[in-house]
């Protein structure tokens, strides 16, 4: 497979990431674990048949158990975050705040060691954050109480998935089948989270049936398997900055199907989020390029 190919492949992967806020909104009253549950078991049937047909199964003997553990963590504590934020909070405030991770990973990956934080990730932290504190205060006018519950989740969110990929980098290769593994057990841990602390609620039109079965086909399925073949086989310099390009993808998705209203505060916030991160990476950019 040639590198343009693949990065092709893992880009597809952040269009798809860019539709998870509105099939989320769509999958509603399914409470968050019990759609963690559902959409995590279609991705992850997606990777065991995929595992299956092309004899991938004698790759994932040679995974570590603690691999296995990390990755399903990972992926369950993202997502079932982020459905509980989009939830509780308004869609695509509460997405822009949870899309604070690739900021965070550039943050996060300056204090690994050999790396060091410079004045650009500062500067672009301060960008981002101001963004997120536009939707905190509601256009400064006044804290949005209401949502508060919706926002701290959403943060964990970003906390969640910039942790794990930046410590994911100390777990060494692993093969993209053993995404699949994650995913099962993904949904294996979020169907006993479930049970124990919510009440089942199914979709209640077609639209939400739909909504579930898209978001573990593409976003929480489909999108994890390309997104590893890109990184790995592509460009993840143009990769990585393509990431970026989410949060306003997102908003622009929920803008036009009518679950997010369009504003100034709104679009002013997106881009300040985007801008920071991109800032912030190109500083670390910077910084590698020189000799």
């Amino acid at each position: 497979m040639s590198e343009n190919r693949a990065t092709l492949i893992g880009f597809s992967a952040v269009l798809l990431w860019a539709l998870l806020a509105v099939f989320t909104v769509g999958s509603a009253p399914v409470p968050a674990l019990q759609l963690n549950a559902m959409a995590f078991g279609i991705g992850g049937a997606i990777g065991v048949i995929w595992v299956l047909a092309t004899g991938g199964v004698k790759r994932l003997r040679g995974v570590p158990i603690r691999v296995y553990v990390f990755g399903t963590l990972g992926l369950f504590g993202y997502h079932a975050f982020y459905f509980t934020a989009l939830r509780l909070a308004p869609a695509a405030e509460a997405g822009l705040i949870a899309y604070l991770w690739p900021l965070l990973i550039v943050l996060f990956s300056g204090l690994l060691p050999g790396e060091r934080l410079r004045a650009g990730h500062i500067l672009g932290a301060v960008v981002s954050f101001a963004g997120a504190a536009l939707i905190l205060g509601q256009g400064f006018g006044g804290f949005a109480r209401g949502s508060a519950a919706g926002y701290g989740f959403a943060v964990l969110c970003a906390l969640t998935w910039s942790s794990y990929s930046v410590l994911s980098r100390r777990l060494g290769a692993t093969p993209t089948e053993s995404v699949a593994v994650f995913c099962v057990a993904s949904a294996v841990l979020s169907t006993l989270a479930h049970v124990g602390l919510e009440e089942t609620q199914w979709p209640v039109t077609l639209t939400g049936w739909l909504s579930v079965a898209a978001l573990g086909l593409g976003p929480v399925g489909l999108a994890f398997y390309t997104w590893d073949v890109g990184v790995k086989r592509g460009n993840i310099q143009l990769l990585g900055t393509a990431s970026y390009a989410a949060p306003l993808l997102s908003t622009l998705v929920l803008i036009l199907v009518g679950a997010a209203q369009p504003s100034l505060m709104l679009v002013a916030a997106a881009l300040l989020v985007t801008l920071g991160a991109l800032m912030a990476a190109r500083a670390g950019r910077t910084r590698r390029a020189r000799p």
